[in-house]
C-alpha cells in the first residue's frame, strides 16, 4: 500500500469556529478547494498561530519561517504606501560569493539529511529498546505469577508490569530463599487480623509416683500370712481375695446371717474373718489405695493440661498427630486405671501398666516444636512493621532469584541498544553543530551578497510585464530598507484599486519568500500559506500569480527530487505548502499535472452543511494498481472530465459518443484539423499502423475499418455514423476501441498529450 509523505507539519486539529475536531493530515504540497464560508481561512490562521498543529519529531514552528498570504496579510503591510518593510534577496552581481552559498548549502542540505538519518536511526533503536523492555516486562510478569499470588500483599505498589520488572532490575541481592518460611512470615505480617497466641504447656514427670510402694506391688502378688484353721482354709482353697471382696460388700449389710446361704453366721466370724488378713496384708492393700488415688490424680491433672492447650490454639498448627497421641494417651491412662482396680480386687494377681512416658515425651516434644512456631508468630505480631519490611526484602531477593536469566539477558542486550543510541546521539549532537556552523557561514557570505534593492527591481519588472504601468516600487530616501509605492511623477501612491493592491501584495509576499525581512532570514526554511490570491484580479493576472505559485510548489517539491536543470525553479527552501481556494480556474492552473504525486501532494475540499465545516482527502483506489490508492483532482474542466469517463467506460455506445467529443475537442477546436484532414493523416498517410496480417500473410482491416468509423464519427452527430456502418454493443470489443483510440493520437503525433491525459505521462511520480 503506497503512503503518503509527511513533512514539517504532521497534523491540525482543528477546533475552532465551526470545525469540531477536525484533524488534517497534509503531505509537501497540499491544495485545499472550497467554496467562500466554509472554513479555509480558519485553517491558514490556525497554522500561522501555531493552533492545534503537530510538528515533526524534533520540529518546532521556531525552525521555520511561517509565511501566510491572506487579506490580513494585505491589510497589515499595504495600509500605508510608503511604509513597506524592505525585502532582503540575493542578488546577481557576485557570482563566486553565490558559488560559494551554494556549495554550503548543498553541504549543509546533506548534513542535515545525514542528521535525520541518523535522528532516524536513534528513533528505531528507540523503538527497538522499548520493545526489548516490553518482552523483558512480560518474561518477568509470566514467570513470577506463583509468587506474585503467593505474596500479594508484598508487592503492593509493583502490580504493574512495567513498575514489577523496574523493582526487579532494582534487586542487587537475589537470594534463594525457603518459600515455606517465607510464606509463613508473609502470612503473619500481612494478616490485618495476626494477633499473639498462648504457648502450649507440657506434661511434667511422675516421680511421685514411680518411687512409691504402691507402684512396685503392682508386680507382686498380696496374700495374707494369717495361721488360723479357717486362715489356712481360706488358702487352700484360694479364695482369700474372694473372702476378701465379699466381706468388703457385704459385712456391714450381713445382721448375722451369710449373704450367699442366708445361715446364721457362727459366733466369732468376725474374728476368723480378721485372722486372716494379717497386719502386712492390710498396709498393703492401703498402699496400693494410695498409689490408685495419686495415679488417677496425676493423670487427670495431665489430661487437663494437654486439653487446656487446645483451647484458642494459633490456627495455623498443625494438630492431627497431636490430637491422636492425645486421644491415645487417654486410653492408656484408662486402661492403666483399669487394671489397678483390677489389682484391688484381686491383691494376688501381678499386673503391669502401659507405658504412658513415651507418649507424653512424644507429645511434649510435639509441644516444644508447636512453641516454636508460636513463639515466631508472637514475635512477628510484636513487631509488624519491622517483619512486614524483612518479608517485603525477602520476597524480591527471591523474585530477582527466580528471574536472574531474564535480568542478565535483558541486561545485556540494553546495554548494546544503549550503547548504539547513545553513539547516535552523539553524530546527532555533533551533526547539528556542524549544521549550524555552516547555517552562520551562509548567513556570513549572504550579507555580502543580500540586499533589499533586488526585490525593487524584480517586482517592478513583473508589474511592467502584467501591464501595470501607473506605478512602481522604489527605496523610500532616507530610511534604510524600506520601501514605498509611487506614481510616475514621484508622488506616493493612493487609491489603488483592490486588484493592483492584491497583486503588488502577492508580488511582495513571492520575494519575501525567497527571501526575508532581514538578511538573516534568507537562507530560513519556509512553510508557505497561500489563501485565495486572486481576488479581484482578471485572468492575466490570475496567470501570473498561478505561475509564481506554480513555482513556489516547484521550490516545494525539489525536497523530493531536486532537479537542478530546471533553473527557473531552484532551491528547496519551502519545505511545505498549503494553498487554499475557491477559484475553479486558478485552482485548475496551479494544479495542472499534480494528481501523479500521490506520496507527496494531497488534495483536500473544504464543505460545511449544518454551520459545522469538514475537510475531505481526496484519495481513490487506483485504477491501474487497485491494492494501491491514487490522488484525484476534486475541480475538473470539461474536457478532463471527458477522459476521467473515457477510463472508466465499459460499453460500445458510450465510449463511441465519448470518443468523438475528444477527438472533436481536442484536434477541431484546439489543433485546428478539419475531418477530411484528419482521415487523410490517419488513414492514408499511416494506414500500415491499422492493418495486421494473420495467418498466411492475409491482412486484418478490422483497426483500420475502426478508426474509419471513429473519424467519420466526429463529423456526424451522435446518434449515428456518416458512413452507414452499424456497430452491436453486444459483440464490440471496448479493448480494441481504445487501442485504436490511442493509435489515432499516435499517428497524428500527439502521443504525450494521450499518456498525460491517461495519467501515463508520469508512471514513476505515483511513488513519488
Amino acid at each position: 500500500m503506497n503512503t503518503k509523505m509527511t513533512s514539517a507539519i504532521e497534523k491540525i486539529t482543528l477546533d475552532t469556529a465551526t470545525f469540531h475536531g477536525v484533524t488534517v493530515e497534509p503531505t509537501l504540497i497540499n491544495f485545499f478547494y472550497g467554496n467562500n464560508g466554509t472554513g479555509k481561512t480558519t485553517i491558514a490562521t490556525e497554522i500561522q498561530t501555531n493552533s492545534g498543529l503537530t510538528w515533526q519529531h524534533g520540529k518546532s514552528a521556531a525552525d521555520y519561517s511561517v509565511l501566510v498570504y491572506n487579506q490580513a496579510f494585505v491589510a497589515a503591510n499595504f495600509q500605508d504606501y510608503d511604509k513597506l518593510k524592505g525585502v532582503f534577496t540575493v542578488g546577481k552581481e557576485n557570482i563566486t560569493i553565490q558559488n560559494e552559498v551554494a556549495e554550503k548549502s548543498a553541504q549543509r542540505a546533506e548534513q542535515e539529511k545525514l542528521n535525520t538519518d541518523n535522528t532516524t536511526d536513534k528513533e528505531r533503536k528507540e523503538a527497538s529498546r522499548n520493545a526489548l523492555l516490553t518482552s523483558f516486562q512480560d518474561d518477568c510478569w509470566s514467570k513470577s505469577k506463583s509468587l506474585r499470588d503467593t505474596f500479594n500483599s508484598a508487592i503492593a505498589g509493583f502490580k504493574t508490569k512495567a513498575k514489577f520488572a523496574e523493582k526487579a532490575l532494582q534487586v542487587t541481592n537475589p537470594v534463594q530463599h525457603d518459600a515455606g518460611e517465607l510464606r509463613t512470615l508473609y502470612e503473619t505480617a500481612f494478616d490485618p487480623n495476626a494477633t499473639t497466641y498462648r504457648e502450649f504447656q507440657p506434661t511434667g514427670a511422675t516421680t511421685r509416683l514411680k518411687g512409691t510402694r504402691g507402684n512396685e506391688l503392682l508386680s507382686k502378688p498380696i496374700t495374707s500370712s494369717g495361721d488360723s484353721p479357717f486362715a489356712d482354709f481360706i488358702k487352700a482353697i484360694n479364695a482369700t481375695d474372694w473372702v476378701r471382696q465379699g466381706h468388703e460388700y457385704y459385712a456391714e449389710a450381713a445382721e448375722g446371717v451369710c449373704p450367699y446361704c442366708q445361715r446364721k453366721l457362727p459366733d466369732g466370724f468376725e474374728d476368723d474373718i480378721a485372722a486372716c488378713f494379717d497386719g502386712q496384708y492390710q498396709a498393703d492393700i492401703n498402699d496400693l489405695l494410695q498409689f490408685q488415688e495419686a495415679y488417677a490424680s496425676d493423670m487427670r491433672g495431665f489430661l487437663e493440661v494437654l486439653n487446656g492447650n487446645l483451647q484458642t490454639a494459633f490456627p495455623k498448627l498443625d494438630l492431627t498427630e497431636y490430637k491422636a497421641k492425645l486421644a491415645l494417651l487417654e486410653k492408656t491412662i484408662e486402661v492403666n486405671i483399669q487394671r489397678i482396680a483390677d489389682k484391688l480386687k484381686e491383691p494376688s494377681t501381678v499386673v503391669t501398666l502401659e507405658n504412658v512416658k513415651t507418649l507424653r515425651d512424644e507429645i511434649n516434644a510435639l509441644i516444644d516444636r508447636f512453641n516454636q512456631q508460636i513463639q515466631a508468630n508472637n514475635a512477628i505480631v510484636g513487631s509488624k512493621r519491622q517483619k512486614q519490611t524483612e518479608c517485603t526484602t525477602k520476597v524480591w531477593e527471591l523474585i530477582a532469584f527466580t528471574l536472574q536469566n531474564e535480568v542478565s539477558a535483558y541486561k545485556t542486550k540494553r546495554k548494546a541498544v544503549d550503547d548504539e543510541i547513545t553513539a547516535l546521539m552523539k553524530l546527532i549532537t555533533d551533526g547539528g553543530k556542524a549544521s549550524r556552523a555552516l547555517e552562520q557561514d551562509i548567513a556570513d557570505l549572504n550579507k555580502k551578497i543580500v540586499s533589499t534593492l533586488p526585490t525593487i527591481t524584480s517586482i517592478n519588472i513583473l508589474l511592467r510585464d502584467s501591464g501595470f504601468q501607473g506605478f512602481s516600487l522604489r527605496e523610500k530616501r532616507g530610511h534604510q530598507n524600506v520601501y514605498e509605492v509611487v506614481r510616475h511623477n514621484g508622488q506616493v501612491a493612493e487609491g489603488l484599486s483592490e486588484g493592483e493592491r492584491n497583486f503588488i501584495a502577492f508580488l511582495y509576499f513571492y520575494h519575501l519568500v525567497r527571501g526575508g525581512h532581514a538578511d538573516t532570514e534568507v537562507t530560513k526554511d519556509k512553510i508557505v500559506v497561500i489563501d485565495d490570491p486572486v481576488s479581484s484580479m482578471d485572468s492575466s493576472v490570475l496567470f501570473i500569480v498561478s505561475t509564481l505559485v506554480r513555482e513556489m510548489v516547484g521550490v516545494c517539491f525539489n525536497n523530493v527530487e531536486y532537479r537542478e536543470h530546471e533553473l527557473e525553479v531552484q532551491g528547496d527552501y519551502i519545505k511545505q505548502i498549503f494553498i487554499l481556494t475557491h477559484n475553479v480556474y486558478f485552482h485548475r492552473e496551479i494544479t495542472y499535472n499534480q494528481t501523479s504525486r500521490y506520496r507527496c501532494v494531497s488534495f483536500f475540499v473544504v464543505n460545511k452543511a449544518s454551520n459545522q465545516s469538514s475537510v475531505r482527502l481526496c484519495i481513490r483506489q487506483s485504477q491501474k494498481v487497485p491494492t494501491e490508492q491514487e490522488n484525484f483532482n476534486p475541480v475538473q474542466n470539461s474536457y478532463a472530465a471527458l477522459w476521467s469517463e473515457y477510463r472508466k467506460v465499459d460499453t460500445a455506445i458510450p465510449i463511441l459518443n465519448v470518443v468523438r467529443r475528444i477527438l472533436e475537442y481536442y484536434f477541431m477546436q484546439l489543433c485546428g484539423y478539419d475531418g477530411v484532414n484528419i482521415r487523410k493523416r490517419v488513414l492514408d498517410d499511416h494506414r500500415d499502423k491499422f492493418i495486421e496480417l494473420v495467418d498466411g500473410g492475409q491482412p486484418d482491416y478490422t483497426k483500420y475499418h475502426l478508426a474509419s468509423a471513429m473519424l467519420s464519427y466526429i463529423s456526424a452527430n451522435s446518434v449515428g455514423f456518416s458512413d452507414g456502418l452499424n456497430y452491436v454493443d453486444d459483440c464490440a470489443d471496448i479493448s480494441l476501441y481504445k487501442t485504436v483510440f490511442k493509435l489515432i493520437f499516435e499517428a497524428l503525433e500527439q502521443e504525450q498529450h494521450y499518456k498525460m491525459m491517461m495519467g501515463e505521462e508520469e508512471e514513476t511520480a505515483q511513488s513519488v
